[in-house]
C-alpha cells in the first residue's frame, strides 16, 4: 500500500523541482524529504526518480503515479468536506492567505460576516503574494486564499488547486504627477513592487508593451507608500483600484488605463464544499467594496 504522505512529497517534488524546496515548503529536513521518497520508492517497486549529482528528476513511472497521487489527494479533500457537513455548525481555525490591498479593504467586512453567521470558525489571515499561494495552499498551511491577476499576466492553472470565477475586477491606474499614457513615462524613475511578485511582472510588461524598459529606482511592495513616493517625485506606477483608496495624496495624478486586475479564490482541488471555505467565500461577496464588479477584462 502507497503511504499518502509521501504521495504528497513525491506531487510537490514534481511542482517544486527540488528536494530543498519540498522541504521547506513542508517544514521537514532534506534528508527527511530524501529518506521518505526513497521508502516511497521501495513501497512502489519501481524507480520514481533519477538523480544525476544533486539533482533528481522524476521517472515517467514517477510522474505518472503524481498523477494518480493528484487524483487521490483531491478526493481526500472531497471525503473531509463531507465529513464536515456532517458536524453539527462550524468551528476550529480556518486559515486564510491574502495580498495587502485586500486584507486592508476586503477582509476586515468578510471577518465581520463570517463571525456573526459562524462565531466558533476561527480565521487566521495571512499575507502573501499570490505568486506563492499555490504552495502554501498544497501543504496545508493556507486552506483558501485571495489571489489576482492581470491582463498581462494570466495565471496558468496550477496541479492541485481550485480557483473561483473572479470575486471582483479593479481598473489600473497611472500614478504621476501630470497625466498622460505609459508611453509618456518611457524617461521618468519607476516605483514597482520586487521582483518575483506578479506586480513586478505585471508593470514591466506593461511598459514593455508601450515600447519602453522602465527605469526602476525604488522597489516597494506597499501601494500607500508607492504613492506617497510618487506624490513627492521619486517616479511614477502602476496602482490598481484597491491601491488608490487608502488614502488621498495631493497632487498625485491618477490616469486610468485599459487594463484591468481580477481576484480569485484558490483552495485545495477538491475542497471547494467544504462549509467553512464555503462560508467564507460567501462572506467575501458580502465585503466586495460597492463599483468593483466582475467585468472580465
Amino acid at each position: 500500500m502507497l503511504d499518502v504522505r509521501r504521495l504528497r512529497l513525491l506531487r510537490e517534488l514534481a511542482h517544486l523541482g527540488t528536494i530543498a524546496a519540498v522541504a521547506d515548503s513542508l517544514s521537514f529536513s532534506p534528508s527527511a524529504v530524501s529518506q521518505q521518497l526513497s521508502a516511497l520508492e521501495r513501497e512502489a517497486g519501481v524507480p520514481l526518480l533519477e538523480r544525476t549529482g544533486r539533482r533528481v528528476a522524476l521517472t515517467p513511472a514517477g510522474r505518472n503515479l503524481v498523477r494518480h497521487a493528484e487524483a487521490v489527494l483531491e478526493r481526500l479533500e472531497q471525503a473531509g468536506a463531507e465529513l464536515a457537513h456532517a458536524r453539527q455548525g462550524l468551528a476550529g481555525p480556518l486559515r486564510i492567505g491574502t495580498y495587502p490591498s485586500a486584507a486592508r479593504a476586503i477582509i476586515p467586512a468578510a471577518l465581520a460576516e463570517l463571525a456573526g453567521r459562524h462565531p466558533g470558525l476561527v480565521p487566521m489571515v495571512t499575507e502573501v503574494d499570490p505568486a506563492g499561494v499555490a504552495a502554501a495552499v498544497r501543504a496545508g498551511e493556507l486552506d483558501v486564499a485571495l489571489v489576482h491577476e492581470y491582463d498581462l499576466v494570466p495565471v496558468e492553472p496550477e496541479p492541485g488547486l481550485a480557483v473561483t470565477a473572479p470575486l471582483f475586477t479593479e481598473p489600473m491606474y497611472l500614478a504621476a504627477l501630470s497625466p498622460g499614457g505609459l508611453a509618456e513615462q518611457r524617461e521618468a524613475p519607476w516605483i514597482m513592487a520586487p521582483l518575483g511578485t506578479l506586480c513586478h511582472t505585471m508593470a514591466q510588461r506593461a511598459c514593455e508593451a508601450a515600447g519602453f524598459t522602465p527605469q526602476v529606482r525604488h522597489w516597494i511592495d506597499d501601494f500607500t507608500t508607492v504613492l506617497a513616493l510618487v506624490a513627492v517625485g521619486q517616479g511614477v506606477a502602476l496602482v490598481p483600484h484597491l491601491g488608490v483608496t487608502a488614502g488621498a495624496h495631493p497632487g498625485v495624478v491618477l490616469t486610468r488605463l485599459p487594463m484591468y486586475r481580477r481576484t480569485r479564490t484558490a483552495f485545495r482541488a477538491g475542497a471547494g464544499t467544504h462549509p467553512a471555505v464555503a462560508a467564507f467565500i460567501a462572506a467575501l461577496h458580502t465585503a466586495v467594496p460597492a463599483g468593483l464588479g466582475n467585468r472580465a477584462g
